[in-house]
């Protein structure tokens, strides 16, 4: 998989599965975009994408502020002459997400999730959709989702976020089609991010199974990475895949 030449846009770049699908991408070749409001993190991924021999370029955005991601839009278009890939990984993960009872026992700030996750999604792919379509060998944008689209897990406030995100899959699949661009959207199943791990160690009879089937955290970014390369990627286009 070679990405040499092609330029990749990952929100949600500071930890968990955005770091590991930037730092995999950069390893494939691709200069990479790193976005998130964590500056340290992004810092810290930067460092990862650049120890397996990638390019980094750290530009911190809040995604849930449109201000800021019009500024964020108008940096990327100075500096980059278009954009093959926007991957939407920014996400709220509440502290209790994965907290048992019903949704009315938890903080109302759950409800975050669809801000900084659905709403976000749209919002970034609504900026960056000019020079998404300015890439001379076709672009792809990808939206993380979860099985929690269909099935109940960790709440309605993740299921709606998840829910809306391959909504918004299929329908700006079919606004793009006429211009090139693949839209998919990915199902991880369990990822080892350092939340995950985190979990498992303060709860081991109830994750730690789960763990050790778990996806590298750069797994994903491969997949990313094929896709955009893949002679059926608008074949793909509009489609949700289990990664």
């Amino acid at each position: 998989m070679n990405l040499s030449g092609r330029t990749c846009v990952v929100t949600g770049a500071s930890s968990g599965v955005g770091k590991g699908i930037a730092v995999a991408l950069g390893a494939a070749g691709a200069t990479v975009v790193l976005t998130a409001r964590n500056e340290a993190g992004l810092q810290a991924t930067s460092d990862a994408v650049e120890a397996r021999g990638g390019q980094a370029l750290v530009f911190p955005c809040d995604l849930a502020d449109d201000a800021s991601v019009s500024e964020w839009a108008r940096r990327i278009d100075r500096l980059l002459p278009c954009v093959d890939a926007l991957v939407n990984c920014a996400s709220c993960i509440p502290d209790a997400l994965i907290a048992p009872g019903p949704f009315w026992d938890k903080p109302l700030h759950m409800a975050d999730q669809i801000s900084v996750g659905l709403r976000s999604t749209y919002v970034a792919t609504h900026a960056l959709a000019p020079a998404l379509l300015g890439s001379q060998s076709g672009s792809l944008v990808v939206n993380i989702s979860s099985p929690g689209a269909r099935a109940y897990m960790h709440g309605p406030a993740y299921g709606a976020t998840k829910a809306g995100l391959d909504k918004l899959t299929h329908d700006m699949a079919h606004d793009f089609r006429p211009y090139g661009v693949a839209v998919v959207g990915l199902w991880p199943g369990v990822v080892a991010t350092e939340k995950t791990q985190a979990a498992a160690q303060a709860e081991p009879d109830k994750y730690g199974p789960l763990l050790m089937m778990a996806e590298s955290v750069e797994f994903n970014g491969r997949i990313i990475g094929a896709l955009l390369t893949a002679s059926d990627r608008m074949e793909r286009s509009g489609k949700i895949f289990y990664s």
